[in-house]
C-alpha cells in the first residue's frame, strides 16, 4: 500500500526535538551482505532435477528427489553460514559459529551432485567425480566458516557466556519493538525506532568488548529494553486505531529519553575503560622506574 512521504520539513511533518541526539548517517557502518546473489542461485540450480525425476523408473525418481532435497539443504546451510560469518566479522569479540554451516553446505553439495550423477549414469566413477568437484568448487566460491574465536585471548569464558545470554535477550526485545512498530504503517516511526536500535546496539558492542561492563549495563539490557518493548506494543495498538498525535508525541519523547540514556551509558563505559587503561599504564611505568628501567637507558652487548 502506498504511503504519503513525511518528514521534519514536510507540510504535515513534526519538527525534530531539540533534545534528540544527532542522527547518524542512514548507512553508517553498513556493509553489503554476501548472503544473496550467488547464495540465492543455489536454491534455483537444482530444480531441473524435478523433471529428471519422472520417466526413468522409481529408483531414478527417488535418487533425483533425494538429490534435490540435499542440494536445497546445502543452499540453506550456505546462506545461514554467510549470515553467521557476517555477524562474526562485524564484532571485535566473537566466538566461532558453533556449527560450520558453509563446510557442511560444501559436503552436502557434493553429496547431492553424487546422487544426481548416480541417477543419471548408474555407475560409480561419475558420482565420485561430481561429488569431489562440486564440494571443491563450493568451498572455493564461498570459503570456509570462521574456525577460531576472535578477540577472546585472556577473556573469562564464563563471564563472556553471561554477556552473550544478556545480549541475546536484549536483541529479542529490540526485534519485538521493530515488529510492533511496523503495525502502525508509519515509515517515520519505523526509522525512529531503528535509530534507537542503533544506539542500543552500540551499547551491546561495548559490553561485548569488555564483559566487565555487564554489571553496569544490566538494567539497560534488561529492564529498560523490556519497558521500551512493552511501551512500543501498547503505543502501536493505540496509534494504529486512531492516529492520536499526542500519543505519538509522548512515544517519540520516550525514545528521545531512552536514546540519550543509552548513549550516555555507552560513553561512560568507554571513559571507564580508558581510565582503566591509563591506570594500567601508570602502574607499569612506576614499576619500571622502581626497577631502574627507563626509555633512554642503553644496553651493552
Amino acid at each position: 500500500m502506498a504511503q504519503r512521504y513525511g518528514g521534519e520539513h514536510s507540510p504535515t511533518g513534526t519538527p525534530q526535538s531539540q533534545n534528540r541526539p544527532p542522527q547518524p548517517a542512514p548507512f553508517e557502518g553498513a556493509r553489503r551482505s554476501r548472503a544473496g546473489g550467488r547464495a540465492n542461485l543455489l536454491f534455483f540450480a537444482p530444480f531441473p532435477l524435478i523433471w529428471q525425476a519422472f520417466g526413468d523408473g522409481p529408483v531414478a525418481m527417488a535418487l533425483n528427489l533425494l538429490a534435490l532435497g540435499t542440494l536445497l539443504l546445502a543452499a540453506w546451510l550456505t546462506r545461514e553460514g554467510l549470515l553467521a560469518q557476517e555477524a562474526y566479522e562485524a564484532r571485535k569479540v566473537a566466538r566461532r559459529p558453533a556449527l560450520p554451516r558453509k563446510i557442511l553446505g560444501s559436503l552436502l553439495t557434493g553429496g547431492g551432485l553424487a546422487l544426481a550423477g548416480w541417477a543419471a549414469t548408474g555407475g560409480i566413477a561419475a558420482p565420485i567425480i561430481y561429488a569431489v568437484v562440486g564440494a571443491v568448487l563450493h568451498m572455493m566460491a564461498f570459503g570456509p566458516d570462521p574456525l577460531s574465536d576472535k578477540g577472546m585471548e585472556g577473556v573469562d569464558h564464563f563471564q563472556n557466556d553471561r554477556v552473550a545470554r544478556a545480549i541475546e535477550g536484549a536483541e529479542s526485545h529490540l526485534e519485538a519493538m521493530g515488529d510492533a512498530i511496523k503495525r502502525c504503517g508509519d515509515r517515520g516511526l519505523e526509522a525512529r525506532v531503528a535509530q534507537f536500535q542503533t544506539a542500543a546496539r552500540r551499547l551491546f558492542r561495548t559490553v561485548e568488548e569488555d564483559p566487565r561492563d555487564l554489571t553496569a549495563a544490566r538494567k539497560y539490557l534488561g529492564v529498560y529494553l523490556m519497558g521500551a518493548r512493552d511501551a512500543t506494543i501498547k503505543f502501536s495498538d493505540v496509534y494504529a486505531r486512531n492516529r492520536d498525535p499526542e500519543a505519538r508525541k509522548d512515544y517519540e519523547a520516550l525514545l528521545d529519553d531512552l536514546e540519550q540514556n543509552f548513549a550516555a551509558r555507552t560513553e561512560r563505559l568507554l571513559l571507564d575503560d580508558k581510565s582503566d587503561l591509563t591506570i594500567e599504564i601508570e602502574v607499569l611505568r612506576d614499576r619500571l622506574q622502581r626497577e631502574g628501567v627507563t626509555g633512554t637507558q642503553t644496553y651493552e652487548r
